[in-house]
């Protein structure tokens, strides 16, 4: 049994983190969770009572967390911007570290996660937890067996909804120091199956904008042209302008003896599906998932508890979750300086405080 920490109790945590641990109640027990509103983490643990698990403790500091010996591991879902400091700080009690997405916003903070969880031999793990969707699975299947032949190009569409009423409810959303705009909250799930599909990158040529978000720092839109070492190219869309609602997460792949479309709210559902002797697949049916986030924190959860005990990486490790992040700060970059950037290089969000001038 792994005793476990919950830092940071707002949407995503108690949304998805929540019905991890409590689908995996046999592999952790939550012993504390942590948050400056004490309201929230109060509102997780009678999540968990009432699931009929022992409650766990409740805390505003997580430095008062980190100093329990009876801890294994943290889970980290606050702000994005206190990912690294957090992390780092867990790492040097010596626990393992399972954190969202994005892990950090700058390219020295994700290289010194890594390099730290190394150093004290612990286990750093990222929520890309679309990885886990049964569509993308099959398509990973078929990747890793090579069918679909030389990889050509590919393209993740993000096409959803953030209006005012979601950056009021939490204002560091949408600020450079603490989050980035819809690339880095929204798309780097998509980003993160283009590069895990089609490998490592040489450049990206990319643009932002803010259309219709006045009261962001950052942008509502952007897109980008990466070349891969390979020879593909990739094109990255990714917009919160979709009127009224949410419409979809769309992962296309085409390679000279292949073509797959996964689609749906959060690249859950099989569009097409075309090999030779094959063209079509029973995943085509899947119904959307309740929320964007999909149903793959519970088995991300499993994985990690499976990578202590088993003494190997995460299924997605630090240096995966570091690559979706490193392609939005190139966009990013790219948009700044008005020019394609070459990997590998050194970026921070901050560096794109008042590019839209304010």
């Amino acid at each position: 049994m792994i005793r476990l920490a919950l830092i940071g109790c707002g949407r995503i945590a108690t949304k998805k983190h929540t019905e991890a641990i409590i689908k995996n109640n046999e592999l952790f027990e939550l012993v504390a969770v942590v948050d400056p509103i004490v309201e929230k983490a109060e509102n997780i643990a009678n999540i968990i009572e009432k699931a009929g698990l022992k409650r766990p403790e409740v805390y505003n500091n997580y430095k008062e967390v980190l100093k329990r010996e009876d801890i294994d591991m943290v889970s980290i879902a606050t702000e994005s911007g206190y990912h690294y400091p957090i992390s780092i700080d867990a790492m040097n009690s010596g626990k393992h570290v399972l954190v969202e997405k994005p892990m950090a916003l700058s390219t020295k903070e994700m290289d010194h996660m890594i390099e730290l969880s190394k150093e004290k031999g612990l286990k750093l793990g990222v929520c890309f937890q679309n990885r886990f969707n049964p569509p993308i699975q099959e398509l990973r299947k078929k990747i890793e067996n090579g069918e679909f032949g030389k990889l050509l190009h590919g393209q993740i569409s993000i096409r959803w909804n953030r209006n005012k009423s979601y950056y009021k409810q939490a204002p560091w959303r949408g600020t450079w120091e603490l989050d980035g705009g819809t690339l880095m909250n929204q798309c780097t799930h998509g980003i993160d199956l283009l590069q895990w599909t089609f490998g490592e990158i040489e450049e990206i040529t990319g643009k932002i904008e803010n259309f219709n978000h006045p009261y962001i720092e950052a942008e509502d839109f952007g897109s980008a042209i990466i070349k891969f070492k390979n020879g593909a190219v990739g094109i990255i869309e990714g917009t919160a302008n979709v009127y009224p609602k949410n419409l979809e997460e769309t992962l296309s792949v085409f390679g000279e003896k292949g073509t797959v479309v996964i689609g749906g709210l959060a690249v859950n559902k099989i569009e097409t599906w075309r090999f030779e002797n094959e063209d079509s697949h029973p995943f085509q049916n899947l119904p959307d998932p309740d929320t964007v986030y999909g149903a793959g924190h519970v088995p991300l959860y499993k994985d990690f508890y499976n990578a202590i005990v088993d003494d190997r990486k995460p299924y997605i490790s630090g240096e995966d979750g570091k690559k979706a992040v490193e392609i939005v700060l190139a966009i990013y970059k790219s948009a700044k300086e008005g020019k394609p950037v070459k990997f590998p290089f050194e970026f921070s969000t901050l560096e794109m405080k008042k590019y839209f001038g304010r």
